[in-house]
This record gives structure tokens, sequence and C-alpha cells, in this order.
């Protein structure tokens, strides 16, 4: 009898793909495509979706507290190495430090070299510094301390409904590390969270499938309110930033990412569905459950993915911090301000601080900017009029840059714990790993 020698080791073979249309990312593409278009060519009827893309981030931000708590939760007593935890913090928040003053180093020395504001030659007296009246209240309101009090909720359950992510953080680590230290008296809990983050993910999955709605009607807005001809005015700024933020990803985080034995391409195409859903709603918040999901089929262990991503959605902000110093210099350069180098400086460590005090704030690019100038009195705030037009199409790629930041940083911080499947990323990232059901 002739026996066939098979491999023991072979994979087994992957189902056969699912039809492109299926697909959320072309789905997501598709939409954002046609809402430019209606936002072009019916400016009105554009304006009029803004409801069905505030409906969609409104669902998201509905089932993102959840997530968090739940992610941090299991993740912390799942280790049971209170120690392990501190350390996992510790490098996390390192990590943030190095590249969010490396951002903003990269974005001052950009606006020194490419000069876009320069020739402008606008007067400060002229601006309506009544545009940017709200954005300086808020700014002023984001004291460091109002930040630090601002982290603890009013109640426990109070940190889970008022949609603020630091907030929610700081609860799930408390109990996480309390549920850690009963041990095995804890263990029915534990399981029952796990069970219940499992229904969770469930959810995220379905809310996703109204994901191409709601890039639709936030993309339709923003074309029909502000017009493809607003770039125009500020092509210089704009492109300036994009070309910087894509140089900072591929160059700054594309060298990260191969020193830790991964591709940044490859990683930005595993999360090209999460991608295109931020650029729709320029929201980094709206693919936040993906994200956390996606990491950790990843091969990313479930506590540093717990840890990093949460923390790093307010205090790891690439794209906002490149556009804090740039936008900051192009004013000053618009209205024919000379910073010297110390002023410069002082503005970057200015910026620093604000970056942080204002995190989790909604529209926190603007909000951090005009917390920025008015410490600084060089620049005047009334300047930021100039670029409140075109703000819109800049958060896009803050959002964007961010939110593969903190992908890298998942990924790296991981590496550094020893608790990163190198294995499983590399099938995650080469398309071999099975889909996540009900999302891609």
């Amino acid at each position: 009898m002739i026996q066939i020698a098979t491999s023991p080791s072979a994979p087994p073979p992957l189902p056969p793909p699912s039809p492109w249309y299926t697909h959320l990312y072309v789905q997501v593409l598709i939409a954002i495509v046609a809402g430019v278009l209606l936002g072009h060519f019916a400016p009105t009827t554009g304006e009029a979706m803004k409801p069905i893309g505030d409906a969609f981030i409104k669902l998201v931000k509905m089932i993102i507290a959840p997530v968090i708590f739940l992610t941090i939760i299991t993740g912390i007593a799942g280790m049971r190495d209170l120690g392990a935890v501190g350390r996992v913090a510790g490098k996390a928040f390192g990590y943030f430090l190095f590249f969010s003053t490396l951002a903003l180093i990269v974005g001052l020395i950009v606006a020194n070299v490419v000069q876009p504001g320069s020739g402008l030659n606008i007067n400060p007296a002229t601006l309506d510094a009544s545009k940017v009246a709200d954005y300086s209240a808020k700014a002023h309101e984001s004291t460091l301390v109002g930040f630090l009090l601002g982290v603890i909720p009013d109640t426990f359950l109070s940190a889970l409904t008022d949609g603020n992510i630091l907030q929610t953080l700081f609860v799930a680590i408390l109990f996480g590390i309390g549920l850690a230290m009963i041990g095995e008296r804890g263990d029915r809990l534990l399981g029952a969270l796990n069970d219940v983050s499992l229904a969770v993910f469930k959810v995220v999955s379905i809310l996703m499938r109204a994901a191409p709605l709601g890039a639709f009607g936030a993309m339709a807005f923003t074309i029909g309110r502000y017009g493809v001809g607003t770039l125009a005015n500020l092509a210089m700024l704009v492109g300036t930033f994009y070309l910087t933020s894509l140089l900072f990803v591929l160059v700054v985080l594309g060298t990260v990412a191969r020193l830790c034995g991964f591709s940044i391409l490859r990683l930005i195409a595993y999360l090209k569905a999460e991608l295109l859903l931020v650029l729709g709603t320029s929201s980094s918040e709206s693919a936040l459950p993906s994200l956390i999901e996606k990491m950790e089929r990843a091969g990313c262990a479930k506590s540093v993915v717990g840890l990093v991503v949460p923390t790093g959605y307010s205090f790891n902000l690439d794209g906002t911090n490149i556009y804090m110093t740039l936008a900051a210099l192009f004013i000053a350069q618009a209205c024919n301000v000379d910073l010297t180098l110390g002023q410069q400086l002082l503005l970057l460590g200015v910026a620093m601080l604000s970056s942080k005090g204002a995190a989790g704030v909604t529209g926190a690019g603007f909000i951090t900017l005009a917390a920025t100038l008015s410490i600084v009195p060089d620049v005047p705030v009334a300047g930021m009029a100039l670029i409140l037009g075109v703000d819109r199409f800049m958060s896009e790629c803050r959002s964007l840059t961010n939110f593969i930041g903190n992908a890298v940083a998942t990924v790296v911080v991981a590496r550094w714990e020893g608790q990163l499947d190198k294995a499983q990323l590399d099938l995650a990232l080469t398309g071999r790993a099975p889909p996540i059901a009900d999302v891609v």
C-alpha cells in the first residue's frame, strides 16, 4: 500500500475570499467618493447629510467606554503581576513623550525651511478674532490643573457615561488593579467580564456595518460646507502639513517599524478599513474599538493593547503635534512676526504642555493651538482665523497620523515587553490570518 506523505506543519487552507464589494474598506471608500461628489455638485444637500455622520460618531462613542473599560480590566487582572503593569505603562509613556516631542520638533523645522506663510503679509488688526473666540475660551479652560482634576470622575459610574476617555481609563486601571489584588477570589468575575467583552465586541462589529453611511454623511457635509475650493487659498499650508505627516509616518515611524521587524506599509494595509473610516469621519475615535481588536489579532498581548491604545489616544498625538508647531509658525510668518530661536523654543515647550492639557477635548487640535498662542504673546491668536476654513481638512490628516502612530506604539511596546507573537503579527500583516467576522 502506497502512502502519500503529507506535511503536518502545513497551515490549513484559508476559506475562499469573499466578493470585493462585501469588504468594509471598499464600502467606506465608495461612500467617501460619493460624499465628495454630492458635497461638490449639490452643496446644500451635502450639508444636510451632517446628521448621518454625527449619528455614526455618536454610535461609536456610545460603545467606546465599555470597550476600554472591559479591555483594560481583563488585561490587567489577567496579568496578575502588577509590576508588569507598571513596566508596560512606563514604557508606553516613555515612547509617547519621545515621539510627541519629536513630532513637535519636525513641525518646527519644516515650518522654518518651507516658510508656508511667507509673503501673505496679513495685518493682524484686519482679522476677525470673533471667529476663534469659542476656541480661545475653551483653551483658557484647558489648564494643566483643570486637566488633572478632570481625570477624576464625579462618580464611579459617571466615568462610563460622560464620554471622557481619560476618566474611563483611570477608573478601569483602578478596578483592574483591585481585581488583580484579590487573586483567585476574583476569577469568576474576571471570567464574566471576559464573556461580556465578547458580546461588546460583537456589538462593535454590528455598528461597523454603518461605517459607510457615517463616512458618506461626514464627507458630504465637509465638502458641501467648506468646498474643495477652500483648499486653494491655503494650499501651501495644507500641502506642507500633509507631506510632513506622510514623511513622518513613512520615514520616522517606518524606521521604528523596521527596527522592530515589521513593515509600516504592511501595517497600513492591514488597517486600511479603519484608516478609511478615520478619513471619512475626521475622527480617530470612530476606529478605536476596531484598532483594539485588530492589534490583539496581530499578536499583541491583550494587557498591552488595553493600556497602550487608550492612553495613546490622549497622549500620543503625533499628527496633532506636527500641526501645532507648523500652524503656529505659519500664522507668525503670515503676519510678518519674526520669532527668534528662543521664542520658537518657548513655543515648543508651551505646545508640549498644552497638548497634554487638552487631551481628550473635542477639537483638541485647534483648541491646543489656541492655548499655545494665548501663552506665547508674540503670535496673534486672531491669526487662527486664517486657517479656520481649512482646519477641517487638516483634521483628517491629524487623525490619520495619530491613528497610525498609536498602532505602531502598540506593536513596539508589546515587543519591548516580550508580549508580541511575531508569527501571528506576520500572518496578520501578510493577510494570511483568518478575518475578523463581521468586520472586514
